[in-house]
């Protein structure tokens, strides 16, 4: 996975981080991972800095200075490495809930399968999720389907955060409009992605209930996701979303 950048935030992740960052430095010689850390009281961002000595080259840390939300760390880590030479760009959680062998799938629907957006997707082929509740998964579950019902975009899972950006794509998508900053972030991106006509590949995945720390999905997540949808398909309707 050469030219690649994985980008991770984290907020009290010290229980995942470093095993992450151990899985993926062996298992990919030539990628590169950056950590955005949003100030994390538990001592994230040091654990990561003690790491960056054993990767010097291949391991960098940004730190914002509070808990700042998914979507805008995300999108400082794009601007980070559209400033330099990455090619294909990944989303994944610390948490292990993504397969780190699961990267390469979507590595190759992006480099070989010239797919300009690769998801891992939990749902393109039945309901892929081990150990959450079941209450969780009419969740997600639902939440995909409303999406695709209000935005008429034909992806099964549009919340996915585990997810392959060709930088070509993400330098077209203006990332100073982007509005939302919890889980409805995935999917104002993939919207964007689709309106302008991206080739979008969905790939199947497993995904496993994080074992370690605590979860960060909210009831104000889930309201922005419900009515940030609406307002943003009425926007492009009536022409005035900023792509």
């Amino acid at each position: 996975m050469r030219q690649s950048l994985i980008i991770i935030p984290t907020y009290n992740e010290i229980e995942n981080i470093g095993l992450m960052i151990d899985a993926l430095m062996a298992s990919y010689k030539y990628t590169h991972v950056l950590i955005i850390d949003d100030n994390s009281p538990d001592g994230t961002a040091q654990l990561v800095q003690t790491k960056q000595m054993d990767f010097p080259s291949r391991l960098f840390l940004e730190q914002r200075q509070g808990k700042l939300g998914l979507g805008t760390a995300y999108i400082h880590g794009f601007k980070w490495a559209l400033g330099r030479d990455y090619e294909y760009i990944f989303e994944m959680d610390a948490d292990f809930s993504h397969n780190p062998e699961d990267l390469e799938h979507l590595y190759d629907t992006c480099s070989n399968g010239n797919a300009d957006l690769a998801i891992g997707s939990r749902y393109i082929k039945g309901v892929n999720v081990v150990n959450w509740p079941l209450s969780r998964i009419l969740l997600s579950y639902g939440a995909s389907m409303y999406v695709r019902l209000i935005t008429g975009m034909p992806v099964k899972d549009a919340t996915a955060g585990f997810v392959c950006y060709k930088a070509s794509l993400l330098r077209r998508i203006n990332l100073d409009t982007i509005k939302f900053v919890g889980y409805a972030f995935q999917i104002e991106l993939k919207f964007k992605a689709w309106l302008l006509k991206a080739n979008i590949v969905e790939v199947p995945v497993i995904f496993t209930d994080r074992k370690r720390g605590k979860s960060k999905m909210s009831g104000n997540i889930i309201s922005e996701a419900v009515i940030g949808v609406l307002s943003m398909k009425l926007k492009s309707i009536l022409g005035k979303l900023e792509l």
